[in-house]
């Protein structure tokens, strides 16, 4: 079991003083990047740090630390070393990148040397393909890498030297990396100060002054309002622009009026239905028209249709064929007592039984000859 340092604990009391009272629990992927800080990687013991300061339990914090890779779960080098094998990078040679480190360090995927300088890992994307195929250290860039580059790299991070990334500042080990994503900044002397944007980053910017394109009107030293200046500038504007609307036309002298058009034809005159007319459907809700169509009454159009005919009281309906002959059916075949179902009576059993075995049908018929034809079915 780990203890953390008091400095340790004193940031994650200043983590989670950034965010409100009733919202701290927002504060756990910076500790986990805090925690990560000085142990090089998420351990049990920094899983219970952090559900100790927040009030959680460490199922709640396990999950978000198993859910992110940039949470190591076991002990990690200096130097976590990525190289992007997807489908850009890939076909421009990330893979034999990849390969050639895997070789050359005798390790594989999250894989740490023996040293515990480097560890290496395949990455799904690294969000650079314009630079491909890319490596980064602590996720700094080296863009457009070789084979050989990447060696070169990694055996000058071995022998303590700290080669200087494409872009991006000075490169930094993963432990301090982590505390800068903790939300600190580096304290280290021109940290950030190296480094610049790479040309096919600006290549956009490129083409925009090669082809006079831009924003009209946009000047970048424009301040950035407050929300009630805007609202300001934009009433100020308002005004001005109803001031230069010209006075309206005056009238035209109405003319004579023109004959009335025939009436149109109401609903009930054209479909000969009796109920009041109702709305179109795309005036009613959703849930209205559903609890119509499934409770539907004389005072309902189903469909919900202007005009629509609705059935109006009169004379029940004259029993069908089917319900005759069901009740004939109910009839000739009364329940059978002492709990049995209707038509298992013994005595029609043995009879059926004994027809089977003579071969013969209730008539006395043969069954082959069940036509009276002699074809036998």
């Amino acid at each position: 079991m780990s203890t953390f340092t008091e400095e340790t604990r004193l940031r994650a009391r200043e983590i989670i003083a950034r965010y409100p009272a009733d919202r701290s629990r927002s504060a756990l992927l910076p500790l986990l990047h805090l925690v990560q800080s000085e142990e090089g990687y998420v351990s049990p013991a920094g899983v219970e740090f952090c559900a100790e300061v927040l009030g959680l339990n460490k199922a709640q914090v396990g999950a978000v630390a198993t859910f992110y890779t940039m949470y190591k779960r076991k002990p990690t080098g200096e130097y976590l070393v990525s190289v992007c094998t997807n489908t850009m990078c890939d076909v421009l040679g990330g893979q034999k990148v990849y390969d050639a480190l895997a070789e050359h360090l005798g390790v594989g995927h999250e894989e740490t040397t023996a040293d515990g300088k480097i560890t290496l890992e395949h990455a799904e994307c690294l969000a650079a393909c314009d630079y491909g195929p890319v490596m980064t250290v602590n996720y700094d860039f080296f863009d457009n890498v070789e084979p050989q580059g990447a060696l070169d790299v990694v055996e000058e991070l071995r022998a303590g030297g700290r080669p200087m990334p494409t872009r991006g500042a000075r490169l930094c080990t993963l432990k301090e990396m982590a505390v800068q994503l903790a939300g600190f900044a580096d304290e280290r002397d021109g940290a950030v100060a190296d480094g610049g944007p790479g040309e096919p980053s600006l290549r956009g910017l490129r083409l925009a002054e090669q082809h006079g394109v831009s924003v009209p009107g946009f000047d970048p030293k424009t301040p950035i309002r407050s929300k009630a200046e805007a609202d300001r500038a934009a009433a100020e504007a308002k005004a001005k622009a109803e001031a230069a609307k010209p006075a309206p036309a005056p009238e035209p002298a109405k003319a004579a009026e023109p004959a009335k058009a025939a009436e149109p034809v109401k609903p009930e005159a054209a479909t000969g239905s009796t109920a009041p007319d109702v709305k179109a459907p795309d005036a009613k809700s959703p849930q209205v028209r559903t609890a119509e169509t499934r409770q539907p009454d004389a005072a309902t159009a189903v469909p919900d249709a202007p005009g629509t005919k609705i059935p109006v009281d009169g004379p029940p309906p004259v029993p069908r064929d089917a319900q005759a002959a069901e009740a004939a059916g109910t009839a000739a075949n009364p329940p059978a007592g002492d709990g049995k179902p209707a038509g298992d009576a013994a005595g029609a059993q043995e009879r059926n039984l004994k027809e089977a075995e003579a071969g013969t049908g209730a008539d006395g018929a043969d069954p082959a000859d069940a036509n009276g034809s002699g074809v036998r079915k």
